[in-house]
């Protein structure tokens, strides 16, 4: 099995990003269209993990720090590929001098970023009708 971790941008490589978001956030979770693909994307550094040739994780950062995105296929879940992309993002965030990143996580998600440091900063807030919680990490 051959795995392989990128930086690429949305205008390079949009159609596989959108993809994955897609089956992930639209298919999977039912949000709305509309809400996941936003302007923020174009401005955004982007990570494409691929596997045996084939695109299954993807996550994006800001350059305020805000990590957002994350997802891997159903198929490619619990395997390190969503680990692997997240310190990714971080490393973006240290090689732009960013002493802190930041993430609205899904509540059930949660205990994955906390395992990776994140400390939860918010109440409970809904997004895409789906329950989320802010959590920081210093780098």
């Amino acid at each position: 099995m051959s795995e392989h971790i990128q930086r690429t941008t949305w205008q390079k490589d949009k159609e596989l990003l959108s993809n994955i978001r897609y089956q992930v956030f639209v298919d999977e979770q039912k949000v709305p269209i509309e809400l996941e693909i936003d302007d923020d994307d174009p401005l955004a550094a982007h990570i494409l993990c691929i596997v045996d040739g084939q695109p299954v994780g993807t996550g994006r950062i800001l350059l305020d720090g805000h990590i957002g995105r994350l997802a891997v296929l159903q198929a490619n879940r619990k395997q390190g590929y969503g680990n692997k992309i997240l310190e990714h993002l971080e490393l973006i965030a240290q090689e732009n001098e960013l002493t802190e990143v930041f993430l609205n996580a899904q509540v059930t998600a949660i205990p994955f970023y906390e395992k990776r440091g994140y400390m939860i900063i918010s109440d409970v807030f809904d997004d895409a009708g789906i329950p989320h919680q802010t959590m920081r990490k210093t780098l």
